[in-house]
């Protein structure tokens, strides 16, 4: 009995002072980093005030929010607000906007930058590359309220340019902006001059990254520079790939609030209504918060299941190479 006492204490103490020594240890690390620590502080302090404070307000997706008693004051409902959620029709319809818009994304503004990435990477005049990439990041520094602007005369059937040559073709104007035809065509076409170019960055970054000696190996070997680019680039720039793809299924329920928002009107509600947009209108325009909270943390707990879904998927993948965790 008091061998084993004593081999336990013995064993606990050993464990204790392996818990000490990692402790000074990191903080050692940390004093001497801690330049750096202050670097990261400014940015710490945005995610804790604006995206961890904010969320004691989910409480009011459970309660019946009254202005005299404040959020903590009202009264309790439980579920009632998921009930009139799930039971409403406009809501199916605003839900099922927003996965075709989001399904539109992944599959042609996600894609966009990698390819067009690929396409600078052959470019060897070194001039001209920059040039395009400068003209491609523009407009990602340009807001919305003013592309939407730009693109409403552009697309408008009367002055528009594009309706102009239309009617050089002998067609009639097309009404882009108010067709539930054409409306989520304008979306992702929008969507990908804004983004393309940006978006591009970290991938031209990845393609950097690669060993030459590779693409001499291949030169040598008689590869062309198209099957260089699917054997040698792609590949290598492929967790890249994978990790962005994670993030952008993450937010698959939010659809681009500010361009639809800048874009869109009553009449192509049926095809352009998102959660985002619908949220806006219901909570901030008619003053129904608990109910549009409610709706919010609906969609964001999706948006959580789907990250998770997604690097368990991809964590099978090559020995969990393509893993965010």
């Amino acid at each position: 009995m008091h061998f084993f006492s004593g081999k336990e204490s013995s064993m606990q103490h050993f464990t204790s002072s392996g818990i000490v020594l990692r402790r000074r240890r990191t903080a050692k690390e940390m004093w001497k980093y801690r330049h750096y620590y202050i670097l990261l502080l400014p940015a710490l302090l945005f995610f804790v005030f604006f995206h961890y404070v904010p969320m004691a307000g989910v409480i009011l997706a459970f309660k019946d929010f009254s202005y005299a008693k404040g959020i903590f004051g009202s009264e309790w409902v439980g579920l009632e607000h998921f009930r009139r959620l799930f039971g409403s029709a406009s809501f199916y319809e605003v839900l099922g906007n927003t996965l075709i818009i989001s399904f539109y994304r992944i599959a042609f503004v996600f894609v966009s930058p990698i390819i067009f990435a690929l396409l600078l990477n052959e470019l060897r005049n070194v001039r001209f590359k920059r040039f395009v990439q400068t003209i491609s990041y523009l407009p990602h520094f340009i807001s919305w309220v003013v592309l939407g602007g730009i693109i409403m005369e552009l697309l408008s059937p009367t002055r528009g340019v594009v309706n102009y040559f239309i009617k050089l073709l002998g067609f009639e104007p097309i009404y882009f902006l108010s067709s539930n035809d054409h409306f989520r065509g304008v979306l992702i076409v929008s969507d990908i001059w804004q983004s393309v170019g940006w978006g591009s960055i970290i991938y031209l970054a990845a393609i950097a990254g690669i060993n030459p000696d590779q693409y001499e190996s291949a030169s040598i070997d008689g590869a062309t520079r198209w099957q260089m680019a699917f054997r040698i680039t792609l590949p290598s720039i492929l967790p890249t790939v994978v990790i962005l793809f994670i993030f952008q299924l993450g937010g698959i329920m939010h659809a681009g609030f500010d361009q639809i928002f800048n874009l869109y009107n009553p009449s192509v509600y049926k095809v352009a209504d998102i959660i985002d947009t619908y949220v806006y209108r219901i909570g901030l325009v008619n003053l129904d918060y608990d109910y549009t909270t409610a709706v919010g943390l609906f969609k964001n707990v999706v948006g959580f299941i789907l990250v998770i879904l997604a690097n368990v998927v991809t964590g099978r993948i090559r020995e969990g190479e393509y893993r965010l965790w």
